[in-house]
């Protein structure tokens, strides 16, 4: 009977858990998809994302918008779990089933604003990065136009720093082809405004860009190797010695950003629950995985 109530005990916080990821999920997606069916679309904002793409190939392709960014979100997550595995879809299948259902339904119910094109560009990249930056904070990823950087990335090794820029660049240029000079700019604030909005969601309750953290653990290796996979993260393995029993022990160092810092305690919890472990603010970092490099 105690190891019943005991393990229902354990199982309630992990239910709660889940259910306010889940809802951080649906709350960020609907978020994004009103950014698309109240500014993007309707005043043809040639923002980043799929519905960016949507909009720019419209004259050439002459689809409905709402049509071909619902398309082109499916299909990237099909291509993404084919290519990039089981993690890729657990984490993303969520927000990008939601995506075409709101898209959708929002489509058909929202009241476009008489607005300029400049104010429909802000508020659009402000809406857009508050619902992917609540998404990113549940550890989920909305897909879409995320997906061709990492697949390229995972087949030819090119960084994929480089290839969202790239990416970016042949939107902005099939957009310039399709629009003019004009509407490229008006786009790029929203692609401005969608980046800090993300940074800012992400921010929130936190104190800096990235944590610093040290694990003592008898399972360092199984944790080590974990972080690695998982992550993509490096580690450091420094020599220390417990100053009661005088045993030998490593200690894991890694450094990691706001994003993958819940994933990380997630993974020393599973193995080693029993685990010390130091974190601390990190806010000047530079290297691998932490400055931009092309």
């Amino acid at each position: 009977m105690r190891h019943a109530m005991t393990t229902m005990e354990n199982r309630t916080p992990n239910l709660m858990k889940q259910t306010k990821k889940a809802a951080l999920i649906v709350a960020g997606t609907f978020l994004l998809c009103v950014s698309v069916q109240m500014f993007i679309i309707p005043f043809d904002i040639l923002s980043g994302g799929v519905a960016g793409i949507a909009v720019a190939l419209q004259p050439f392709t002459h689809l409905d918008k709402t049509l071909s960014a619902n398309i082109l979100t499916l299909a990237m997550l099909v291509i993404g779990s084919v290519i990039l595995g089981k993690e890729f879809f657990i984490t993303t299948v969520f927000s990008s089933l939601l995506y075409p259902v709101f898209n959708s339904i929002l489509a058909k119910t929202l009241v476009i604003p008489q607005i300029e094109p400049l104010l429909a560009s802000f508020y659009g990249g402000l809406l857009g990065g508050i619902g992917v930056g609540m998404v990113m904070r549940a550890g989920a990823s909305t897909g879409g136009m995320d997906v061709p950087p990492l697949v390229i990335n995972k087949l030819t090794g090119i960084r994929v720093s480089l290839l969202v820029l790239i990416i970016d660049g042949l939107t902005v240029l099939l957009g310039y082809f399709a629009y003019g000079v004009e509407a490229v700019l008006v786009g790029l604030i929203s692609v401005f405004v969608t980046s800090y909005a993300i940074n800012r969601v992400l921010s929130i309750g936190e104190g800096s860009v990235a944590k610093s953290v040290q694990i003592i653990s008898d399972q360092w290796e199984v944790i080590v190797a974990e972080i690695q996979a998982e992550l993509n993260r490096g580690v450091t393995l420094m020599e220390g010695q417990g100053g009661w029993s005088r045993k030998d022990r490593k200690v894991v160092l890694c450094v990691v950003n706001q994003k993958q810092y819940p994933s990380l305690l997630e993974i020393v919890n599973r193995h080693d629950p029993a685990a010390f472990v130091i974190t601390t603010d990190a806010t000047d970092m530079h290297g691998e995985g932490f400055t931009f490099r092309i």
